[in-house]
């Protein structure tokens, strides 16, 4: 965005425009899912950021989406082998990260804690965020939840390039219409070999199963998928199925 202050990350502790995706859409979802590499692979834990638009925007259904994203991480806690970090920003110039942990359940705590503020996108800010914690160490996925884009498509899409080198893989979820945003998060996606998907109120059992079978998959590889398939992963089903 024009006039951004590059400042670094603060670490806090502790067009026609689609309708919401489709079944088909999902589908090509986890199809394009079946890439991500098992972080479980030689014994070594897996590494997913999780990054949240909390600007005003996305006050309406942000208690909503908290549930969510809280029951992906209580589904990931309970198989274990993933790291989890939280990213947010929102306000003037507020971009912050957690501290790594190995109890997910730890950050749906945390989540309750952050309330949406007025304030333009940073996503190149999470961006770069995502760019240098992997390079640091392997980071299997990001996932990234918004619903708009006010920045510069370029600018995002030279730092999602460098993401995609490291070998991180972004999982773009997009809450609502705005074709805008929609642009930026499905080339953000190409060019991290990740994937996009839309979502909206009516697809909110969808992206629940989406966003626990990225995780599973993450930290346990195929078995663990297999697994939470067995116990009711609808999502993982399908993805099992793409992965033949």
């Amino acid at each position: 965005m024009s006039g951004e202050r590059k400042s670094p990350v603060a670490r806090e502790e502790g067009g026609k425009i689609k309708e919401a995706s489709t079944r088909s859409e999902i589908d090509t979802f986890l199809k394009q899912a079946r890439t991500l590499t098992p972080a479980n692979t030689g014994g070594a834990r897996g590494r997913l950021i999780f990054a949240l638009d909390a600007t005003m925007s996305r006050q309406p259904t942000w208690d909503s989406a908290c549930q969510l994203q809280a029951e992906m991480f209580n589904e990931t806690a309970q198989i274990g082998g993933l790291d989890v970090q939280l990213l947010y920003f929102r306000g003037f110039n507020e971009c912050r990260a957690s501290r790594w942990v190995s109890d997910p359940k730890a950050l749906a705590d945390l989540m309750t804690r952050i309330d949406c503020r007025g304030g333009h996108t940073q996503i190149r800010k999470a961006l770069a965020h995502v760019r240098n914690e992997s390079r640091k160490k392997s980071v299997q996925a990001l996932v990234y939840i918004g619903d708009c884009m006010e920045e510069s498509i370029d600018d995002l899409c030279a730092v999602a390039g460098e993401i995609g080198m490291t070998g991180t893989r972004a999982f773009m979820f997009h809450e609502g219409r705005d074709a805008i945003a929609e642009k930026a998060f499905r080339e953000i996606a190409r060019l991290t070999n990740g994937a996009y998907c839309r979502f909206d109120a009516g697809s909110a059992q969808h992206l629940r199963e989406l966003l626990a079978a990225v995780a599973v998959y993450a930290a346990g590889g195929r078995a663990a998928l297999v697994d939470y398939g067995r116990k009711g992963g609808g999502q993982a089903r399908l993805l099992l199925e793409q992965m033949r």
